[in-house]
């Protein structure tokens, strides 16, 4: 039984389970848009799918990425200690785990609808295919930032069967969010990167430009998302969540700076973590109150 536990906590460990809170909480978002905002019926156990189709992908993706990424993660002084290259969990076993859960998304998605299960190989091509982008472009940010914003479009097909505007801006939000905050993560690796030529935005354009980048496109998924709220005509509580959603992403770039990043962790994933959070919580109940 110990042995099990233990296997349990270094596969949740490899994956990093809680990190669920960037993109669960716009699925759900996407989600309670159709049941609440469009008037399609409450159904708990398509959620249940919904979410096992989340927690499918990114366990799929995550371990992918330290299978990619070995042999890299060995190397930098910052992930040698990642269960691959300390020998924690072996590589083919990580393989083998990502190759499961890929295919438990795509038997999910084929218990939900025929839309969601045709597109699902497309989007395990671009979760997965995330993890080799660094070797060949500056804008791996922005193809994690992508597979992130398929949440929100993915649990509205769930639900629907058909595409709309509403959980596409949410999408390009998403992408924005997560790209910026993923840039703000890459700033520990800039010297590592260029070493090993490596691609990444700080690679690229040094820690201060980057930083720079990240806020532009933090203003921009604040923009979608006060693009989704007028389109929809949203109550305050949209706007309540909205204003706290912008004041942590922005409180990030206060307390990280190029001279000092002893506080990435916290604008990482506290932050980011608990803004989405709040932010979902808010907009599905304003979509739930007349």
């Amino acid at each position: 039984m110990n042995k099990v536990l233990k296997k349990f906590s270094n596969y949740s460990s490899l994956v990093k389970f809680s990190h669920s809170l960037f993109a669960l909480p716009f699925a759900l978002i996407g989600f309670f848009l159709a049941v609440f905002g469009d008037g399609y019926p409450f159904d708990p156990l398509l959620l249940l799918k919904v979410i096992l189709c989340m927690v499918f992908a990114r366990n799929a993706a995550m371990s992918f990425n330290r299978f990619a990424d070995r042999e890299i993660d060995r190397l930098n002084p910052r992930t040698w200690l990642r269960e691959i290259p300390a020998g924690i969990l072996r590589a083919r076993s990580v393989l083998l785990f990502s190759v499961i859960n890929g295919l438990l998304f795509i038997a999910t998605c084929w218990f939900i609808n025929p839309l969601c299960f045709k597109l699902s190989p497309l989007a395990l091509f671009i979760i997965l295919g995330y993890s080799f982008t660094k070797r060949f472009t500056s804008f791996s940010h922005l193809v994690l930032g992508l597979g992130l914003a398929l949440a929100p479009i993915g649990a509205y097909l769930a639900v629907t069967g058909m595409p709309s505007w509403a959980p596409v801006l949410y999408a390009c939000s998403v992408l924005c969010w997560v790209a910026g905050f993923d840039i703000i993560y890459a700033l520990q690796d800039e010297d590592f990167d260029k070493s090993l030529k490596l691609k990444s935005i700080p690679a690229r354009l040094g820690k201060k430009r980057a930083l720079h980048f990240s806020s532009a496109l933090h203003i921009l998924a604040i923009l979608f998302i006060i693009r989704a709220g007028t389109v929809a005509g949203s109550g305050w509580l949209f706007w309540t969540g909205t204003a706290i959603f912008s004041l942590l992403i922005f409180y990030q770039h206060l307390i990280v700076k190029p001279t000092d990043l002893s506080r990435v962790n916290l604008a990482f994933f506290t932050l980011n973590g608990t803004g989405s959070l709040l932010f979902a919580g808010f907009v599905i109940t304003d979509l739930l109150l007349p």
